[in-house]
This record gives structure tokens, sequence and C-alpha cells, in this order.
């Protein structure tokens, strides 16, 4: 005689009825329910087609929630999860690249770049005439 043991222990499920669990078989019996319901409502209104299609998009949403996981969530938890992050707390992530190697060494860099190349004065000449350094030796538009 072989028993059979999950790997994980947490993933170990009871069947109760026909192979399903608890919560799969009451979810397999509301879709069904709902199915009927919407069958006997609307069978005199609309075509047998119609109401059969009407019948499997209204079931299928409960039937999907009692055998659904995501993430080991169920449905329930994972809809108030989903509703929490995303229209209750909704946070913008902005991701940005940062080099830390720049950073670690950002005050020694600017004193060598200061050492190597220190600021110069504008002055001299040009400046006490009032005349622009850079534009002298460039022509203009006009040619002048």
């Amino acid at each position: 005689m072989e028993v059979r043991i999950n790997r994980e222990i947490r993933e170990y499920t009871e069947s109760m009825f026909f192979g399903l669990t608890l919560r799969q078989f009451i979810f397999s019996i509301l879709a069904c329910a709902i199915a009927v319901l919407i069958y006997f409502t609307f069978k005199p209104v609309l075509g047998l087609e119609t109401v059969s299609w009407i019948c499997i998009v209204a079931a299928a949403p409960f039937a999907a929630i009692g055998f659904l996981r995501y993430n080991g969530m169920t449905a329930e938890k994972f809809i108030v999860a989903w509703i929490r992050s995303e229209i209750l707390l909704p946070e913008h992530l902005c991701f940005g690249n940062t080099n830390l190697y720049y950073n670690m060494f950002r005050e020694s860099a600017e004193e060598s770049r200061k050492k190597k190349f220190p600021l110069r004065r504008r002055g001299g000449r040009d400046a006490r005439e009032g005349r622009d350094s850079r534009k002298r030796g460039r022509k203009t538009k006009s040619g002048r």
C-alpha cells in the first residue's frame, strides 16, 4: 500500500465532495445555481441559444473563483490586494539609475578638477573696452 505525501505541506488539500475541496464544491454549486436562475428567467424572453451563452458567461466567474489561485492567494484575497494596491493606495514608482562610483568619488573628483582647471577671470582688454571677446573675429549674417 502506497501513501502519497506532498513535498510541500502547504499544498495539501483535502478533497470532500467528488474529488473537490469544500471551496471548489461550494463555488461550483453557486455557478450552477446562477446558470439555472438565468436560464429560467430569460428563456421566455430570449432564444435558447442566446440564453445558453448568457448562462455560460454568468456562471464562469463564479466557477473560476473557486478554482483559481494566484501567488498562493485565493481569488478574494487577490481582488482585495489588487483594489488596495491599484485604487486605494496607488503609488507611482520611478526608477532611475545612480552612478555609485561617481557618488563615492565626487568630492575628490571636484577637487582634482579645480586644481587642473582653475577658474579664469573674465576681463582683460576686451572687457575694459566693452567688447565681447567671443564675437571678435566672427562675421555676422550681414557680412560686417
